[in-house]
């Protein structure tokens, strides 16, 4: 299999019968191909649009969760799915272009990218989307070191390899470029890209996505580093803080021996030492639960899946 289209879908029965048949016109007599469509717990009736289209379309395979998970849950299972040599995802509401969908793969097969992320560097969205999305990939750009403008952008392009070798969960699906680099995949390019307005249904942007966001950075700032050996992050800290404590209390005690200082335990340096002693030992114990439920829960699958066509 040349290529796989995977498509996360959240409430878009409007936009997937147009969406479709611009994929299968630009990419039919070009690639041999599929498109995965993940339906993300629609209330609308975009799950009987998929049905339609996978049969109308021998190419479409769709796939339903029992509830919304979240885009990130939809790439990560589309990923599981896919069987090309290059996946492209892109969003469902009709602003990714499918006719990009030919240099990217391009840039994967021939320039030898690992991953290549769209910009939407002129965007047809409000200012109160824009505006956000703005100071979050500059401050993404500056924590990871990678020179992407705009991180969120849906539509990508992935060698196999890299979407086997990552695992994408909570909101992690706009940092899949950092996760893809700690993952040993460098090459990572750009691409401009072209960015329609809106046609059907509502934005999903709100508020808590960009807060969200921003503590996912820091989320995957410490599972990039520590996610397979959290003792060395909760013991390290734990190591300090116990022994600086043992050093108080060693220190008090040296008093009282040579110094006669009264009782120890009337000073607040005693009670701080005790702190910092019970602290230690928590951190020291917590990082070795972690390294416990790590190993525990490799392989598990977390997500519930309803049924599948095509």
């Amino acid at each position: 299999m040349d290529l796989t289209i995977v498509v996360p879908v959240f409430n878009e029965e409007e936009s997937l019968p147009h969406l479709i048949e611009w994929i299968d016109k630009v990419v039919k007599d070009k690639f041999k191909y599929e498109v995965l469509l993940v339906d993300d717990g629609s209330t609308d009736s975009s799950w009987k649009v998929i049905g339609e289209l996978s049969q109308k379309y021998n190419v479409v395979k769709g796939v339903r969760f029992r509830r919304n998970y979240g885009t990130s849950a939809a790439l990560h299972l589309g990923f599981q799915d896919s069987t090309g040599d290059v996946i492209i995802t892109m969003d469902a509401d009709l602003q990714d272009s499918p006719d990009e969908i030919f240099e990217l793969h391009r840039m994967i097969t021939e320039d030898g990218y690992d991953l290549v992320s769209g910009w939407k560097k002129k965007r047809h969205d409000p200012l109160g989307k824009r505006l956000p999305s703005k100071v979050f990939n500059k401050t993404v750009r500056y924590i990871s070191g990678i020179d992407l403008h705009d991180f969120n952008c849906g539509l990508k392009a992935y060698r196999s390899e890299v979407v086997k070798n990552i695992e994408v969960y909570g909101e992690m699906h706009r940092y899949i470029p950092l996760l893809a680099k700690w993952s040993g995949f460098g090459k990572i390019g750009e691409k401009v890209v072209q960015h329609y307005p809106r046609k059907y249904g509502t934005t999903k942007f709100g508020l808590e996505r960009l807060i969200n966001g921003f503590l996912d950075v820091l989320s995957i700032m410490f599972v990039g580093k520590f996610g397979k050996r959290p003792m060395h992050f909760f013991g390290s800290i734990g190591f300090v803080s116990f022994f600086v404590g043992f050093g108080m209390l060693m220190y008090l005690t040296i008093l009282k021996i040579f110094k006669d200082i009264g009782f120890i335990s009337d000073r607040p340096l005693f009670f701080f030492g005790i702190l910092l002693l019970i602290i230690g030992s928590q951190l020291f114990l917590t990082g070795f639960l972690a390294e416990l439920i790590v190993r525990s829960s490799e392989g598990r699958n977390r997500y519930k899946i309803k049924e599948r066509v095509g």
